[in-house]
């Protein structure tokens, strides 16, 4: 975005530029009337069912959101409803990888995919469209406890460990998302996604934590419900905003399993239906299971299993002391003894922080080729050098010090600088330094130049990601492949204005004479579309006018259901519509 536009939301004004970078304009007016009336059409059939099996009332939760069911929504409206409850909305381009998303969420901002689902796939689409996200997440965010559990996620979600697989996993599923989304897409490709989206999740070696944290994410708010096995509620958006799946996964042959830790074993396929489903007590429970496994995780743990966790990722890491210095950057090395880490070290760029934010001088361009130093306590000494006054451990400017640790590393120099922050020793800077291990073995030599020593007796966290996000980034990762965008001809033009004029008739309940001339318009010119015939037939009949016109819409409408079963329920449940009709009160802004 060239401008960024905070829609005069809190939340979504908060952004740090990292995430700022994933944002586009939502183009409001690139909708067409069919994609008005395909919102229109799940929204009405959502409300439909869900009334009966969502876990919270659909159209309040709609209005709480900003929504309504008759237009897609409108970014800055969304915005001004969600920040009366301290969330915010963003549009995005489809897929984002999985550790912005999250973050995202700790953010409490929404992030909305701006493009919205084919006709072809109006019951289900895998590629993520305003539908699902807004229409499937945002309705509930009102939940109290509901929005606590989803921007803590987002929180935990934001330091889970991720591998390179990750990412061929989520290109690869982004890449067949935008494929099968394409009117005309290549069967020949599509099915050479789907290969390579079977060969990345066959080929994931040991999960993640970011693939696991995804699972219970997916088990919870993509596709979580709610009460009891026998008789549960709805409440993932994944289910909400999909009118096909949200009925069938109600049917007995869906199993219905209690969501517990246990949850985190059952890995997901996003292109196929879900073989079973996971069903909480409550929304406390949600969080209670995330606490669980976020106990596992080397955030929480540190340590030498951190440390290594780190370098099998391969990717940028934080190690934080337990004096509070966070060293960012891609860890190759760590020194044990006794099961406990006495000597790191990172490879390419790093940077040092301190409460997520970079240090003075200690940027990615003045540690280009990377950091190390030792961890622990000095030998014969009881407190923690990061709590001792410096002068304590002889340890005074441009005086010569030797520091010999519990591990044998020992390092001699001279004292350039001390730097503290609260009362602990940060980081120490030697000139003419030299570091070596418990066999003498050089680990830092003079000629390298001045030799910068983190404090601290221990790693209390390791987690993905750089400290200072801002500081260390730069260009976010940038996925190889863009959503599809369709262009029009001039027949589509000329449907999509059959659209908009029956949707004039039936907003300014005028102009019904337009309606027959419009239906044969439609079979002569436009004979497989199917919705606006069905919206047409909805006017003709609550007005009572032109039965005869209504009959053949009727019969021509039977005619393609029983000839095409993908239609029959489609076209049926519309059916079901015009005889017991959904109403929601518009909202005005």
């Amino acid at each position: 975005m060239s401008v960024f536009n905070n829609f005069n939301n809190p939340q979504v004004a908060a952004l740090p530029k990292h995430l700022k970078q994933y944002i586009v304009d939502q183009h409001y007016e690139h909708y067409t009337p069919i994609d008005h009336a395909i919102w229109r059409y799940v929204m009405r059939q959502n409300y439909s069912y869900l009334k009966d099996v969502a876990y919270y009332p659909y159209i309040p939760g709609l209005e709480k959101a900003g929504l309504t069911i008759e237009s897609i929504p409108n970014l800055q409206n969304m915005n001004d409803a969600l920040a009366k409850i301290g969330w915010g909305a963003v549009t995005v381009d489809g897929f984002i990888p999985p550790a912005a998303f999250m973050e995202y969420q700790a953010y409490r901002v929404l992030v909305i995919a701006a493009d919205i689902r084919q006709l072809n796939h109006i019951e289900y689409t895998p590629a993520p469209d305003i539908i699902h996200e807004s229409a499937g997440h945002a309705p509930i965010i009102a939940d109290t406890e509901y929005h606590q559990y989803l921007s803590y996620f987002g929180s935990i979600g934001a330091k889970a460990m991720f591998s390179a697989q990750d990412f061929e996993l989520y290109e690869a599923i982004r890449a067949l998302s935008i494929l099968k989304e394409m009117p005309d897409a290549d069967a020949k490709a599509v099915k050479q996604a789907e290969e390579e989206l079977a060969y990345c999740q066959n080929n994931m070696g040991e999960p993640s934590e970011m693939a696991l944290l995804s699972r219970l994410h997916w088990w919870t708010v993509e596709y979580g419900l709610i009460g009891t096995l026998e008789d549960p509620k709805i409440y993932g958006a994944g289910l909400l905003s999909s009118i096909g799946e949200s009925s069938s996964c109600m049917l007995p042959n869906i199993k219905k399993l209690w969501y517990t830790a246990d949850t985190v074993n059952y890995p997901y396929d996003i292109t196929k239906p879900q073989p079973q489903l996971f069903v909480t007590p409550n929304f406390k429970n949600l969080i209670d299971v995330l606490e669980q496994f976020a106990n596992t995780m080397a955030f929480r743990i540190g340590g030498l299993y951190g440390l290594q966790t780190a370098i099998a990722s391969k990717n940028t890491c934080t190690a934080v002391y337990s004096s509070g210095l966070q060293v960012s950057g891609t860890f190759t090395e760590v020194l044990e003894v006794g099961g406990a880490a006495t000597f790191i070290k990172t490879t390419g760029p790093t940077n040092l922080s301190y409460h997520n934010k970079q240090l003075d001088g200690h940027g990615k361009s003045y540690h280009q080729h990377g950091f190390s130093s030792p961890v622990g306590k000095l030998r014969g000494v009881n407190m923690s050098l990061e709590d001792m006054a410096p002068r304590q451990a002889g340890i005074i400017v441009n005086q010569q010090a030797t520091l010999t640790f519990e591990s044998g590393i020992e390092v001699t120099g001279v004292v350039k600088n001390i730097l503290s922050q609260h009362g602990k020793t940060l980081l120490i800077t030697f000139e003419n330094c030299t570091v070596a291990n418990h066999v003498g073995k050089i680990l830092f030599d003079p000629s390298w130049g001045l030799y910068d020593m983190a404090v601290g007796e221990t790693i209390t966290s390791v987690f993905c990601g750089a400290a200072d996000k801002d500081a260390f980034e730069g260009i976010v990762y940038q996925p190889k492949t863009s959503t599809y965008h369709p262009e029009y001809d001039a027949k589509a033009v000329e449907l999509h204005q059959l659209y908009q004029q029956v949707r004039n008739c039936r907003q300014n309940h005028s102009g019904y004479h337009t309606l027959p001339s419009n239906w044969q318009t439609l079979q002569l010119e436009h004979p497989t579309d199917w919705l606006c015939a069905l919206e047409i037939l909805e006017i003709l009949e609550h007005e009572e006018i032109y039965p005869e016109t209504a009959q053949q819409i009727h019969k021509f409408l039977e005619q393609r259901a029983t000839n095409e079963p993908e239609l029959k329920k489609l076209i049926t449940d519309g059916f079901y519509l015009i005889k017991h009709p959904v109403e929601q009160k518009l909202i005005v802004h």
